[in-house]
């Protein structure tokens, strides 16, 4: 089934004093039908985590022009972006007096497929209507302590730990990176890439039905207003991508 992709981008700084978050989404500057979405949420004291999610975004939109398909796969692509991003952080802390570190979510549209690749905490989801048809994992204490049985999703979200990452961008181990791929999306499949200060708000269900019902701004406005109402005064850095398929006009 053929489709084309609406798209969005968002951010709200929250109740922080600074806006850590990055997202951007661009199109190939010399091949049609090839669309990037990235996403950070970096992490490491005043300007640091700008500064190290800021590198994933240079290094994804860099990597990205020069991406031939015909030479490269997409998943050599999303994994350089990634590992070259935590190379030039790392670098960063003999430079500069932060410890600079970040997540990464990177997506890619290519010839109606679509492949992601992640590390952290941010999350790339795959809706299907109302169902969920894929979510990465966390690579935080948390999403272990889950996977392994021993909380709830419901226990961790209010976990003193929620925030303790065992894989990002920027630290002494190599970043740990999954990768994730849907061969055949069709008409009504949304993608959402988003950092914890939004997903940390809302069971996937909540997210599904609104990314369904409305286009992807409104969507998104939606969501962040929500996001900051059930915050409480005390909300992260907002950040999201939405790219939704819909039938061709």
């Amino acid at each position: 089934m053929s489709f084309t992709a609406e798209t969005c981008v968002a951010m709200h700084i929250g109740d922080r004093k600074e806006q850590q978050d990055r997202v951007a989404l661009f199109g190939h500057p010399k091949r049609s039908g090839l669309v990037m979405a990235v996403l950070a949420d970096g992490m490491g004291g005043h300007s640091g985590g700008a500064m190290a999610a800021e590198q994933v975004l240079i290094r994804a939109r860099q990597n990205f022009e020069t991406y031939a398909p015909l030479h490269e796969t997409p998943r050599e692509l999303l994994g350089s972006v990634i590992d070259e991003a935590h190379v030039v952080i790392k670098l960063t802390r003999f430079t500069s007096e932060q410890d600079p570190h970040s997540t990464a979510v990177v997506f890619l549209l290519q010839q109606g497929k679509a492949y992601w690749a992640h590390c952290g905490d941010s999350r790339m989801y795959h809706f299907r209507g109302a169902q969920t048809v894929s979510r990465t994992r966390d690579h935080s204490l948390v999403g272990e302590l889950v996977r392994k049985g021993r909380i709830s999703e419901e226990e961790a979200q209010n976990h003193p730990q929620r925030n303790v990452l065992l894989s990002c961008l920027g630290s002494e181990r190599e970043p740990r990176i999954e990768y994730g791929c849907e061969e055949s999306p069709v008409a009504g499949d949304c993608f959402l890439l988003c950092s914890d200060g939004l997903w940390g708000h809302f069971s996937d269900s909540e997210l599904a039905a609104t990314l369904q019902a409305l286009p992807p701004r409104s969507a998104a406005e939606r969501l962040i207003a929500t996001a900051r109402e059930r915050s409480g005064g005390t909300g992260d850095n907002i950040s999201l991508a939405v790219i939704k398929l819909v039938p061709p006009a």
